[in-house]
This record gives structure tokens, C-alpha cells and sequence, in this order.
């Protein structure tokens, strides 16, 4: 079983709002890279329980075997031990496009943070309002 809890479809981590301040986008890279990377903790414990669980499962089908049982039963448990096999790889998969994300998300902050942190400094700092990022260019 699971241990993973959907979270409600309202939870973004990062809402998408028209919100571009420094402050603002910074803190949004924050929340997805905290996502990213508590997703890519539960995907590694799902594969690890999904491993588990095959290797339970082939098992179980030996015994099922060794009890000499139908060999139908035989055949759909490992059937049943493949499927949790090939979905174990998937969800590593899924986890390593997770992490890969979580890393360029930590990038791209840094990035954001070199290009723009010291603009934001000073214009933060000022007492006299300054025109805003696109005023020069009509």
C-alpha cells in the first residue's frame, strides 16, 4: 500500500499569476523547486515499495508453485510481478525527469537572482519611484 496522498488540485506549488516582480518570481522558483524536490522523494520511495512488492509477489508465486496449485495461478502472479516491475522503472524514470527539473529550477533561480537581485536591490532602496521594467521602450 501506498503512502502517498493526493494533494487537491488547488495546491499548486507555484501559481501562474501575472505577478513578475524579482521578489515574486523568486519566491515562486522557491515553492517549485521545493516541490520538485519533495516529489522526487516520494517517487523514490513509490519505486522502492513497488520493488518490494514485486520481489513479494515472485514469492508468493513460488510458494503458490511449490503448493502445487493450478498453474494458472502461477502464470497471473507473475504477471502480476512483471507489471509491478515494468512500472517500477517507469516511476524512476519519472523520478529522475523530477529531479533533473528540481536541479534547472535551483539554476534558473540563481540565474534570476544574478541577473536581476542588485536592479531589485536599488530600486527596492529608493525613496523616489522609478519607471517600471519596459518604460523606455514604447
Amino acid at each position: 500500500m501506498s503512502d502517498l496522498v493526493p494533494r487537491p488540485a488547488a495546491a499548486a506549488p507555484a501559481p501562474a499569476d501575472g505577478d513578475n516582480r524579482y521578489k515574486a518570481v523568486q519566491n515562486k522558483l522557491s515553492h517549485l523547486a521545493r516541490a520538485m524536490d519533495d516529489s522526487t522523494l516520494e517517487l523514490e520511495s513509490l519505486q522502492r515499495s513497488m520493488q518490494a512488492n514485486a520481489k513479494h509477489t515472485e514469492n508468493v508465486a513460488r510458494d503458490i508453485e511449490n503448493a502445487g496449485l493450478d498453474g494458472k495461478f502461477v502464470e497471473v502472479t507473475n504477471l502480476v510481478t512483471v507489471a509491478l516491475g515494468g512500472a517500477a522503472v517507469q516511476v524512476r524514470r519519472l523520478c529522475d525527469t523530477a529531479q533533473e527539473t528540481a536541479d534547472l529550477t535551483h539554476e534558473t533561480k540563481s540565474t534570476h537572482c544574478e541577473l536581476y537581485g542588485a536592479l531589485d536591490d536599488i530600486r527596492s532602496n529608493r525613496r523616489e519611484k522609478t519607471p517600471r521594467p519596459g518604460f523606455f521602450d514604447r
